[in-house]
């Protein structure tokens, strides 16, 4: 697969994730697997104001290649602003863009999926970003639409072509589903044969590497898109790239190899952080992907996920049963779920779909990463 002037194999890329896809988390990913590593989504006006959190967040790692940044914006002219000096400043090497979060406080100010349905503001935003990201490909995230009243993936495929973007994801679901329910795979396949000129990844439901193999099998898209199914398993992408390769072969860590893997989770993240209780304390909601499907009594489970130093993650972690095995049975859903009752949007914004004014204040208290 190649998105732009970037040749991907295997054709996996990690979705960004607001406070897992650091580079700490990305460098674990890659040690296990080759693909696209995308960076959390960061804000265009946060960006081009230099917030030194942003800055901070769009940290490489020396051994990333290619360095993938998430922009989420709504403002047309940020949005180029924000391109422009990625591509100037030599920041990464692909830029994607984020129409897919479905969190309110986003779709609230028009953003992430609520603002696809707007095709001529989304129009817009991409020509913006293709015409100043320079030799960088540009590529979009979104989502079906809000809701099975308002589907949008189709015409923001092709405004997407038209436009100049390199390659589409398409999470498989509504804003409103949030992640409950089912991915609808059979929309990839629609969006594929929609855009046919184009890679079209898919995403969501791949909980192990087989899923992703049956999900371009069933749609025939060019490429997958992993997000929740790594949470606490890095070597899902050891299994992606064996199963892309045609090898069966899977990982399967003790738990001893686990807990090294999540000491070096924890102590890469005082890199991120610059202070370690804060980066104990962020990796606090990871103890607990890491051990899912292992035996680990309650008060051990405890002591780890309120740790406040690595010294005393480390003195947990040395109680655990290394020999213990992997367990079966671990290929199911992680992370967040459940469907929203509605999606928060701007007054009037379902009014007109060809409305192409940027709502007021829009990116006004979004700053910061």
């Amino acid at each position: 697969m190649k998105i732009g002037p970037i040749d991907v194999w295997p054709p996996v890329v990690l979705a960004p994730m607001a406070g897992i896809t650091n580079a700490s988390f990305r460098v674990l990913c890659r040690e296990q697997g080759a693909g696209l590593f995308v960076c959390e989504m960061i804000t265009t006006r946060a960006l081009v104001e230099r917030n030194p959190k942003t800055m901070r967040m769009i940290r490489f790692d020396e051994a990333e290649k290619p360095r993938s940044i998430q922009l989420y914006g709504v403002d047309p002219e940020t949005v180029g602003r924000a391109v422009k000096m990625i591509a100037e400043e030599d920041l990464a090497d692909h830029i994607d863009l984020n129409f897919g979060c479905p969190v309110p406080k986003v779709t609230r100010r028009g953003g992430g999926s609520a603002l696809p349905y707007k095709r001529h503001l989304l129009r817009r935003i991409l020509r913006e970003a293709v015409g100043n990201a320079g030799a960088l490909p540009v590529t979009i995230k979104m989502r079906k639409g809000i809701d099975d009243d308002h589907l949008t993936y189709l015409d923001a495929g092709r405004i997407a072509v038209e436009e100049g973007v390199a390659a589409v994801a398409l999470h498989a679901r509504t804003a409103k589903q949030h992640y409950g329910g089912v991915a609808d795979w059979s929309a990839i396949a629609r969006l594929k044969e929609a855009v046919p000129e184009i890679p079209v990844l898919g995403n969501g439901d791949i909980w192990c590497a087989d899923d992703a193999v049956r999900m371009v099998a069933e749609t025939g898209c060019d490429g997958v898109v992993v997000g929740r199914g790594c949470l606490g398993r890095p070597w899902l992408f050891r299994d992606l790239e064996n199963a892309f390769n045609g090898d069966p072969a899977r990982a399967t860590p003790s738990l001893g190899e686990v807990a090294d893997v999540m000491f070096r989770h924890a102590a890469a993240l005082t890199g991120c952080f610059d202070q370690e209780r804060y980066a104990i304390a962020d990796f606090r909601k990871h103890v607990g992907w890491y051990l899912k499907g292992f035996t680990v009594g309650s008060e051990l489970r405890r002591e780890l996920a309120t740790s406040e130093s690595l010294e005393g993650l480390r003195a947990g972690l040395d109680k655990l049963d290394r020999d213990q095995p992997w367990p079966p049975n671990t290929d199911t859903p992680r992370g967040k779920s459940g469907e929203r009752e509605r999606v928060h949007l701007p007054d009037g914004w379902l009014d007109d779909p060809w409305d192409s004014v940027v709502p007021k204040d829009a990116e006004s208290d979004i700053s910061g990463g």
